[in-house]
This record gives structure tokens, C-alpha cells and sequence, in this order.
């Protein structure tokens, strides 16, 4: 048999919200509210700084610094001949290679600028589309009888 006092609300459901603080001194947390005297830590609106040493020189300041980082670098996805070789073996390409087909191909995202690389050999003639390649890629593309086509 069921009674009313066995009644309980289901699993995961009764949102405690745990110690009310700063609810008089009768509470037994109120004053301070368990933040202590004083400090940055007991006063509204604080948030940690990430990498603050409490005042002292953070150690991302304290190291030296060295090098170079060009932000103007343009950055190129790199597929080389070898890639191109496999994917026209196993079906995947028959006769041309553009942005579009990489994309789907899961080569480069949508966006990427392409270089086209030398690395390994190409049998099959295919026409290429790329924002660049390099030398002996060209090379190598329009010896298997392909295209290279610079977008």
C-alpha cells in the first residue's frame, strides 16, 4: 500500500540550490557570506584572470621572447601526385580534379587554397585545378598527358 509520506519527487528533479548565503546572521552565513575579510576574492564582480600570480609578474610575461610569426602568411592545403594517383585508382576521379571534387573528397574544406605537390608518380592523365603548384608536380601532370589549371 502507498502512503502520502512516502511520496517522492522523481530522480534529478529537485533542483537544490544548496547554502543560502548572506541571508542575516542567524543563518549561520551571513556577514562575510564565507568569503572572508576584505580582498578582491569577498568583493562582487571579481573573476580569476587567467595567468594572474596575485600581482606578481605572470610567468607568460617573465620569459623571454624570441622568433618570428609572419601574420601575414597565406596558408596552403598541400595534396600531393601520390594522393591524386590513389583516388583516380580506386574510382574516385575519372578525368578532372577542381575545389568542388577536394571538397567532397574530403581533401580540403570549402574554403582552403590548394597547392598541388610532387610527391610520388601519376600514370593517369587528369586536369587539375589549384590555386598553385609546384614545379615538379606541373612537370609530372603534363608528362602523364593532364592539365594543370591555375585558379
Amino acid at each position: 500500500m502507498m502512503s502520502l509520506e512516502k511520496i517522492l519527487p522523481a530522480e534529478g528533479s529537485n533542483k537544490v540550490a544548496g547554502k543560502r548565503l548572506g541571508r542575516g546572521q542567524s543563518s549561520g552565513k551571513g556577514g562575510t557570506s564565507t568569503r572572508g575579510h576584505k580582498g578582491a576574492k569577498s568583493r562582487s564582480g571579481y573573476s580569476k584572470k587567467i595567468g594572474f600570480e596575485g600581482g606578481q609578474m605572470p610567468l607568460q610575461r617573465r620569459i623571454p621572447k624570441y622568433g618570428f610569426k609572419n601574420f601575414n602568411r597565406t596558408e596552403y592545403q598541400v595534396i600531393n601526385l601520390d594522393v591524386i594517383q590513389k583516388l583516380a585508382e580506386n574510382k574516385k576521379l575519372k578525368s578532372v580534379l577542381n575545389l568542388e571534387q577536394m571538397a567532397k573528397l574530403r581533401l580540403i574544406h570549402k574554403n582552403d587554397l590548394v597547392k598541388i605537390l610532387g610527391r610520388g608518380k601519376l600514370a593517369v592523365p587528369i586536369k587539375v585545378s589549384a590555386h598553385k603548384f609546384s614545379a615538379s608536380a606541373k612537370k609530372a601532370i603534363e608528362a602523364a598527358g593532364g592539365e594543370a589549371i591555375t585558379i
